[in-house]
């Protein structure tokens, strides 16, 4: 989300083209639409249990979320590898309210050191003990994973180490169908997800696109359909494809929708709502359990899904204040930080500053 100068310093860099601003809008607004549809799974009644529409409904957001992150940084290490500022970035972006809900929330419980440290060091999806007390940081430990991964790649191997990516999606999703996982919170249960995002990221960089037929919104919303409808209780116990293919379904999703010429749903992801719903993702993910716990999550069905609607307010405007005024001054932070890393790295050979 986020172009290294590979020339002379009196080189401009481009401006963003106008259609490039309007195509990464359309990404906002599946980041968007994506937390909506996790916060939904989690806290609203979405048919009947047996059909499991709340894990189908969640699991159709985390996967478009994972595969936005994967196309994301995917594309920002193609533009600039280096590995330093990345991790630095990551860093300042990822830890500072992760490890404040770890401290406050679940030491706070009082867990044991034996659940606290797999938290903070992000390796706590390895376990189910491990998410007793916050159950959704299964996802923040896949995500750091990765980008450790993907940052010891690309500083051994540069960016053509990238291309790594891709035939490592294709074994975990074998792995995942010959362990007969279509879902779950361990590593290999779910990282096909990132990697099939940083593998469109790879195509599209290298030119692919999409013909005009399939970058419509009938097709595009078809595949949300089947992804979703797909992961039903009902469907998943006769036809467990679907799963097996979420990875590479979200990430066609994504690239259609790269493609997609101007309409009401290129106008709809790029609005206002979902971007700013999109801003307010990652600590809205974070924060929306502790709005149902409690006193919150209490009572009959119909009292405690009355209490949802002060739950909704509750994640947006704990969201609003963290995003605003904890997470984007430590960014900002950390991008100072990282452009101080970027000046101190060794010139390249014909003295040009390595970005």
């Amino acid at each position: 989300m986020h172009d290294p100068v590979h020339g002379p310093a009196s080189r401009a860099v481009p401006p963003a083209r106008p259609e490039a601003r309007a195509h990464l809008a359309a990404l906002d607004g599946w980041r968007g639409l994506s937390i909506l549809g996790v916060m939904a799974g989690h806290m609203l009644p979405l048919g009947p249990v047996a059909w499991g529409g709340n894990v189908a409904v969640a699991a159709t957001g985390m996967a478009l979320f994972f595969t936005l992150s994967g196309f994301l940084i995917t594309r920002t290490l193609l533009r600039d590898d280096a590995v330093v500022p990345f991790v630095i970035k990551r860093v300042f972006r990822i830890l500072p309210l992760a490890w404040l809900y770890i401290l406050l929330v679940i030491a706070g419980q009082g867990a044991p050191w034996s659940v606290i440290l797999p938290n903070l060091l992000f390796y706590a999806n390895a376990s189910e003990a491990t998410l007793a007390y916050a159950p959704h940081f299964w996802s923040l430990s896949l995500e750091m994973q990765f980008y450790a991964f993907v940052a010891v790649l690309v500083g051994l191997g540069g960016r053509r180490a990238l291309w790594l990516l891709p035939p490592l999606a294709l074994a975990v999703t074998a792995y995942r169908v010959v362990h007969h996982v279509p879902f779950g919170v361990a590593t290999l249960d779910r990282i096909d997800e990132i990697m099939a995002g940083a593998t469109m990221a790879l195509a599209i960089h290298h030119g692919w696109r999409p013909s005009a037929w399939a970058a419509r919104p009938v097709v595009i919303l078809g595949l949300v359909a089947v992804l979703t409808l797909g992961m039903l209780e009902p469907v998943v116990a006769r036809f467990p494809y679907i799963c097996y293919l979420r990875p590479y379904m979200a990430a066609s999703i994504v690239g259609l929708s790269l493609a997609m010429e101007r309409g009401w749903l290129a106008r709809l992801l790029g609005g206002g709502v979902l971007r700013y719903i999109a801003r307010i993702s990652y600590a809205l993910y974070v924060l929306h359990p502790l709005t149902y716990a409690g006193w919150m999550g209490s009572g009959d069905v119909a009292v405690r899904y009355t209490k949802r609607i002060g739950s909704f307010v509750l994640a947006f405007a704990g969201a609003h204040l963290s995003t605003f005024y904890l997470e984007q001054p430590l960014t900002r932070l950390g991008h100072r930080i990282a452009s101080g890393a970027k000046r101190h790295r060794a010139p390249a050979p014909d003295g040009v500053a390595a970005a």
